[in-house]
């Protein structure tokens, strides 16, 4: 299938069974399943959270789900079936988060990958992700993560104003 008949959309309750499928296939595979059904459709109804399906006919075949804070997002989930890959489509996906996160006031996107996927790694690089962090048994104790930003604007700092020590 060519990409140009992929379509995103947000993902509804009915798309939480697919996409927990795919959580359990491709981004969780050997560390157990936590994101399962109940949990992706409680991330769909959250209204903090934006949830995406990349949809080829009737079937998805890919999802990201970010959550919204004030100054900053977590790229929760990110996930394009293997066939699919390597078409554009994940950074379509992210595109659209990356715009929608600077128009929401974003300073910086936040996301954790397994050590040794290589080619998400790369992938993120390449859409503006830097290294941030590398955390030991951050997956279930078994394997390190490493934790990567993309910087959208400086963080609002609030400086108190400065008063002269209290006399004692």
């Amino acid at each position: 299938m060519s990409t140009q008949h992929v379509t995103f959309q947000f993902a509804t309750r009915d798309d939480a069974p697919s996409i927990a499928s795919l959580s359990r296939d491709l981004i969780e595979e050997g560390l157990g399943w936590q994101y399962r059904t109940e949990r992706i459709r409680a991330l769909i109804g959250d209204p903090e959270t934006v949830t995406l399906v990349a949809c080829g006919g009737e079937s998805t075949i890919g999802f990201s789900i970010m959550t919204f804070g004030d100054e900053r997002a977590h790229l929760v989930l990110l996930a394009v079936r293997p066939a699919y890959q390597r078409r554009g489509i994940a950074r379509r996906m992210t595109h659209w988060l990356v715009e929608s996160a600077a128009t929401a006031g974003i300073a910086s996107i936040h996301v954790e990958l397994r050590i040794r996927n290589k080619a998400a790694y790369e992938f993120y690089r390449s859409v503006g992700f830097a290294e941030t962090l590398r955390l030991a048994g951050y997956y279930r104790g078994r394997e390190t993560a490493i934790r990567m930003m993309r910087m959208l604007r400086a963080p609002s700092i609030t400086v108190e104003q400065w008063r002269p020590p209290a006399r004692t």
